[in-house]
């Protein structure tokens, strides 16, 4: 559907886009105590503050730092979480690493990055208390006496250079254990257990290859919104084709300025058994038509959704990334929202959501990854936390997974010449129940390729 955004956009969501590292002159340091003094424990409590030691305001989503452990058997996984934190969990974000150059006291390391929700620090200003911790997958007890960054006689805030820390991409704070240098992206050592799990990589031959409802799919062919009134979906416009290495799914769209001529395209999942964890897929926005006249007012689109039983029904959801590369709905040029769906009711228009925007190009290939979990809801763009929507936009019941391509009108582009767009897809993933990093989706992605996997499906059905 990914739909309902269109009239709540005059809501006025600040762009959480990434801002440029600070100036070379500015800096931060970290404090660190611990809550866990013993030399074994049910699990690791490291505490910190980020101190912004510079002199100019440091935006916080361009610091992130590390904690370095030696990991109790090459084989052990951990789990990470926040207990408590002044600038809030929600905005806080705690991945696990390997060490290129093993030491005696450190193989793996935590890296703590914040969202742009954290905000930005002043000259001389801290985070508060973040009260973070983690423990053994297996909950069993953990020695941290051997870890190269704990310190059990530190039960009090104090400046550590056991810790490092980066400002954008250089490193400003501490020293590393042995010859490591902290590098800008964590490697991935532990996505957690294994959740069920669809993996398609669109190795298809057609829109009527007998394979696609096989694996789950439905092309759509049938009449109604959204987009343009009269238009029809087309299932002959969503094709497949060798692109880069894979096989790359196309959804073309076109008109000739009338209802009739207009051809929209979607394909989705027949079941709605999708609900928390992650989801991921590989996309390709465009801003210039495939060919013909620019400027029409086009939504490209991934999303998980359910239906709407009712007006203002409270067990409808709806998670949208949705690309308006010419505007739309008020908006004069290109657009990018993330759209998290309470409910809503058509007429009179009432809308339940949270969403956020940024006035910019997406044209090209993107990662799109949104997490689902009991907590938030959270979008990212090329590893990055773009958007981060409340609790209250929880799913309550499952959803499909969709792609599709519509035109919301004809009123940006008002000729009768013909003209097309192009939307491709890579791949989609969805985890059930487990939160990936984006990291962790390239991994789990990387290793269904290098096994020559083109199509899982282990979510199970209700």
């Amino acid at each position: 559907m990914a739909l309902a955004v269109a009239l709540t956009a005059g809501l006025g969501s600040a762009a959480l886009t990434a801002l440029p590292a600070s100036a070379a002159g500015d800096s931060v340091k970290v404090q660190y105590r611990t809550s866990a003094t013993g030399a074994t424990a049910d699990q690791a409590e490291p505490w910190f503050k980020v101190v912004n030691n510079g002199s100019g305001s440091v935006a916080l989503n361009q610091v992130s730092f590390r904690y370095y452990f030696k990991a109790d058997s090459p084989s052990t996984q951990y789990r990470y979480a926040c207990s408590w934190a002044v600038k809030g969990c929600a905005n806080i974000t705690g991945t696990f690493g390997t060490l290129a150059t093993p030491t005696a006291t450190a193989d793996r390391y935590l890296e703590i990055t914040f969202t742009g929700g954290a905000g930005s620090l002043a000259p001389g200003a801290d985070t508060g208390d973040m009260q973070l911790r983690f423990y053994r997958a297996d909950w069993q007890t953990l020695r941290q006496s051997d870890d190269y960054s704990f310190d059990g006689s530190r039960t009090a805030y104090a400046d550590w250079d056991k810790v490092t820390a980066k400002l954008g991409t250089g490193t400003v704070w501490g020293t590393a254990p042995g010859g490591n240098t902290p590098d800008p992206t964590p490697t991935p050592t532990d996505p957690g257990p294994a959740g069920a799990t669809l993996f398609d990589d669109f190795t298809y031959t057609s829109s009527s290859d007998p394979a696609i409802g096989a694996h789950g799919w439905s092309v759509r062919s049938n009449a109604g919104g959204p987009g343009v009134p009269g238009a029809t979906w087309a299932p002959e416009n969503v094709t497949f084709a060798a692109e880069g290495g894979n096989t790359v799914m196309n959804l073309e769209t076109s008109t000739a300025g009338t209802g009739e001529s207009t051809k929209h395209t979607e394909i989705l999942t027949k079941s709605m058994k999708f609900k928390n964890g992650t989801y991921a897929a590989r996309v390709k926005f465009s801003d210039a038509p495939k060919y013909g006249p620019d400027g029409d007012h086009l939504v490209q689109t991934f999303f998980p959704i359910n239906d709407l039983k009712a007006p203002m029904a409270d067990d409808y959801s709806e998670y949208d990334f949705e690309y308006l590369p010419n505007g739309g709905w008020g908006e004069p040029s290109n657009i990018l929202y993330t759209t998290s769906w309470e409910t809503y009711q058509a007429d009179p228009w009432v809308a339940v959501n949270q969403h956020t925007e940024s006035r910019q190009s997406y044209a090209g290939w993107h990662d799109l990854v949104l997490t689902i979990d009991n907590n938030a809801i959270t979008y990212y763009i090329d590893g990055q936390v773009f958007g981060t929507h409340d609790a209250r936009y929880l799913p309550e019941r499952g959803m499909s997974i969709n792609f599709n391509q519509w035109l919301i009108d004809l009123n940006g582009q008002p000729g009768s010449t013909p003209r097309a767009y192009d939307q491709k897809v890579d791949y989609v993933l969805h985890v059930k129940d487990q939160v990936l990093t984006p990291a962790q989706v390239a991994a789990k992605v990387g290793g269904y390729r290098t096994a020559g996997t083109a199509f899982v499906d282990t979510v199970p059905n209700g």
